[in-house]
């Protein structure tokens, strides 16, 4: 498979930074593709070290996930995994679950290690992960130390630090808003009368003092408002909440029950088969709004989620972000067929975003692609390297100034700028690792062809709509706005081409068509000398393929319902 441009570059700056300072920790939000930048990374020093690699997880679906997609896009390398019913060193990288390596009698059987990957990194400063650390070093003393996290200032709230002195990149949630791996958030901040009172609200250790935030928003009229803004702006979406307490969390279900809205509840305090229960009750069943307290902020994920409510503030801009997160995930038609997500409304009802700045002011608009050092900047907080972008450092939490607004800007119920994103559409088609031809040069159909693929994108009935061919099965891949279609599109061929397809692709790019491929097409284009025998197969796939196209199109129109 291929990777996606910025997968390469992160990759390319990780393994540069690992070089360099022997550890770096690589920070990319959900969507990013993070499996497969882990996988790429560790390939990459296997290949060049001759070397043996370990793989950390502390979940065994996170073990399964991690080596069929290390499979994809490492053939070559084979694998092993060491858990609680394989213990097997055999693989050039092994996958290794941390509960069972982490014991001492397992650890003393562990060889020499080139490089340690870890998955989930923001656990690593866990004792159980620390002792597997110091063997490891202890074996080798030049071992690589490669981590990567979608949430650095998560998990046990302890500083990384200790462990990595840089991060070797940074992926924001802005860029793949940007490229269109997740939909765009509308933020609304909707002030009813608390932030004053919000804003002197002290912090511990952790964060600001939730039995204090309680007192402030856990009231009738406030939650009331609550219900009243929500039903105005988000009422006919899937919404999560996320409440300072569970008193809190109690009420706010309780308003949306009382105002004839089916809410569920989630948190740490509840017995796992009724968690189980209220979250099947969300997305399976009835439910409209399930209602959190920190147990839905990481690790979850029901992409029909199109609404976000921040009814507590957060001290970390990482927890807004990851809060925000949960409504940003595309839909997968497999999944939820004839869904249909083209963004995702936020509404604050507390401080996070006046304080921390809207997401959409860290977009990049210039699209840009950097070659050499990347840039970085240092932490005045832990002296840590990090990337020159970075409003907050992964590693101890200590915040930039980014220029955000922190006064009325904004304030109200009137939606964060989203100005500016439609100019980077057209920079996603040459982004691409693909080139996508306008088929019929009405800005209506695009189709780009691999060697062993091809996929596509068409308006009809007021959205766009992804298909893709592979092996003579066409099928829908999604329906939305046009930015996430084309990277929807584009994901279905960079899985399914190899470098080695992708550089034959090329070599017929600029050649004229030939004569059979002419022939083909019809007399419409038998004297086009400027014909391509790339933009020939494209046009010749879409004719073969037309009646499938239509029929999926046609049905996804019919069945659709938006999220």
């Amino acid at each position: 498979m291929l990777l996606r441009p910025r997968q390469k570059i992160f990759v390319e700056n990780c393994v540069a930074a690992l070089k360099q300072r022997r550890n770096t920790l690589g920070v990319a939000p959900t969507g990013a593709g993070k499996t497969i930048m882990l996988s790429a990374a560790t390939g990459d020093i296997l290949r060049e070290t001759g070397g043996k690699a370990a793989i950390l997880a502390h979940r065994d679906e996170l073990t399964a996930q991690n080596v069929t997609k290390f499979a994809r896009v490492n053939p070559s390398l084979n694998t092993s995994i060491y858990d609680a019913n394989s213990k097997s060193w055999h693989g050039r990288a092994t996958f290794a679950m941390v509960p069972t390596l982490s014991r001492q009698e397992n650890l003393s059987r562990m060889p020499q290690l080139d490089l340690l990957v870890i998955d989930e990194a923001h656990h690593a400063a866990a004792a159980s992960y620390l002792r597997i650390i110091e063997e490891a070093k202890a074996k080798n003393p030049n071992l690589l130390l490669f981590g990567l996290t979608a949430t650095p200032n998560r998990g046990d709230q302890k500083a990384l630090r200790p462990i990595f002195d840089n991060v070797g990149d940074q992926i924001r949630l802005a860029e793949l808003i940007q490229s269109g791996h997740l939909v765009p958030p509308r933020t609304f901040v909707v002030d009813v009368g608390v932030q004053d009172d919000l804003k002197k609200v002290r912090k511990n250790a952790l964060d600001f003092d939730m039995n204090e935030v309680e007192q402030i928003m856990n009231r009738p009229v406030i939650t009331d408002a609550v219900v009243r803004h929500w039903l105005e702006k988000a009422g006919d979406r899937k919404t999560v909440a996320f409440c300072s307490t569970v008193a809190h969390a109690e009420n706010v279900r309780q308003t949306f029950q009382n105002n004839g809205i089916e809410a569920v509840i989630v948190h740490g305090e509840m017995a796992g088969s009724d968690r189980r229960l209220a979250l099947a009750r969300f997305q399976q069943g009835s439910a409209r709004v399930i209602v959190n307290v920190a147990v839905l902020t990481e690790g979850w994920d029901y992409p029909p989620t199109s609404c976000v409510l921040l009814l507590r503030p957060n001290s970390y801009r990482s927890t807004m972000i990851q809060m925000v997160g949960r409504g940003l995930r595309t839909i997968d038609p497999k999944e939820h067929p004839g869904v249909i997500k083209t963004d995702c409304i936020v509404l604050d009802f507390g401080t996070s975003t006046l304080m921390h700045g809207s997401l959409e002011q860290d977009v990049n608009l210039d699209g840009k692609t950097f070659h050499g050092d990347a840039p970085t900047k240092e932490c005045p907080e832990c002296k840590a390297t990090v990337p020159l972008s970075a409003q907050e450092c992964a590693l101890c939490g200590y915040e930039f100034f980014s220029g955000a607004a922190t006064g009325e800007a904004g304030a109200g119920d009137e939606p964060l700028p989203l100005e500016n994103f439609s100019l980077t559409e057209i920079d996603l088609l040459k982004r691409s690792s693909f080139r996508w031809i306008d088929l019929f040069d009405d800005d209506a159909a695009f189709m780009a062809s691999g060697f062993s693929a091809w996929a596509a994108i068409f308006w009809l009935g007021g959205y766009w709509h992804a298909v893709g061919g592979f092996e003579r099965d066409v099928q829908i891949l999604g329906t939305g706005e046009r930015t996430v279609m084309i990277a929807v599109a584009d994901d279905f061929l960079n899985e399914r081409e190899t470098s080695e397809s992708a550089h034959k692709t090329r070599r017929w790019m600029n050649e004229p068509a030939s004569e059979k491929q002419l022939a083909l097409l019809g007399e419409a284009v038998r004297f086009d000398f400027s014909m391509t025998k790339y933009r020939a197969s494209c046009l010749l796939n879409f004719r073969f393929n037309k009646g499938r196209i239509r029929q999926l199109v046609e049905r996804a129109v019919g069945q659709r319902e938006v999220a």
